[in-house]
């Protein structure tokens, strides 16, 4: 009797530490999925929060953010260099631009710009006119671009500074020059295109919100004008190398 007992005790023993262990096991298990789960969570809330901002500022900028805007300028363009000095300006320069918003800090631009200038030349010993002197020259520059617009953050600046939606912007440009010799019919007129770049950036004060502003822009322009490298104007200069340089005021309508 005894050994039998004894033989039911540690069968009994057996069992009980085989389904401990199996308990325990799980447990472990159950724990780990807990922590799985628990980084996942994390993980789900965390794109949870950032899908909900995007959608939050989505509906702001639908509510109070600009679409796009249509504007009519008017201004004066300039230039440096060898071109700058024999160049006379008139004034105006004029421009339209069509402007598309992404969101409230950043557009994509379009437009096309056109400024008028002379030059005059009396001499007859300039290089490249066989002995004839151009006299007037009337010169037209046209322009047409595509740039990106950047406006700053003013949320933590002043009223005035908000209010004046400044800006950084930069343009891919095509510029193209006619040469016209009205002085001299036996000169014929000389044109050609070159490509360059803008950089700057401006002002926009609302006239009327959301609706009109009026805006300020000033910008620096590096061009591969066609003629640049020209000798025809030796010796009064030795080519027409040059920067642009444009201040354009525009009326500027909002939708």
């Amino acid at each position: 009797m005894t050994f039998k007992n004894l033989s039911l005790v540690l069968l009994s023993f057996l069992i009980s530490f085989q389904c401990l262990a199996q308990a325990g096991v799980s447990d472990g298990f159950s724990a780990e999925e807990e922590d799985l789960n628990i980084g996942g969570d994390i993980f789900s809330d965390f794109n949870e929060d950032i899908e909900s901002n995007q959608v939050m500022e989505d509906e702001r900028f639908f509510r109070y953010g600009r679409f796009f805007t249509f504007s009519f300028s008017l201004g004066i363009t300039t230039f440096s260099g060898n071109r700058g000095i024999v160049t006379e300006n008139a004034i105006p320069s004029y421009g339209l631009q069509l402007t598309v918003f992404r969101d409230f800090q950043t557009a994509i631009s379009m437009g096309i710009g056109f400024s008028r200038h002379t030059m005059y030349f009396d001499q007859t010993t300039l290089e490249g006119f066989n002995g004839e002197a151009p006299g007037l020259v009337q010169v037209g520059q046209l322009r047409v671009y595509v740039g990106y617009k950047y406006y700053m953050d003013t949320a933590n600046l002043g009223t005035a500074i908000t209010y004046s939606n400044p800006y950084l912007t930069g343009r891919l440009e095509y510029w193209y020059t006619t040469n016209k010799f009205i002085d001299n019919e036996n000169i014929g007129n000389r044109s050609g295109g070159g490509l360059g770049v803008g950089l700057g950036g401006g002002l926009e004060f609302p006239i009327k919100l959301k609706e009109s502003y009026l805006g300020v822009e000033i910008l620096y322009h590096n061009v591969n004008f066609h003629d640049k490298n020209t000798g025809s104007f030796q010796p009064v200069v030795d080519d027409l190398g040059g920067d642009a340089y444009t201040t354009m005021v525009s009326y500027i309508w909002n939708w």
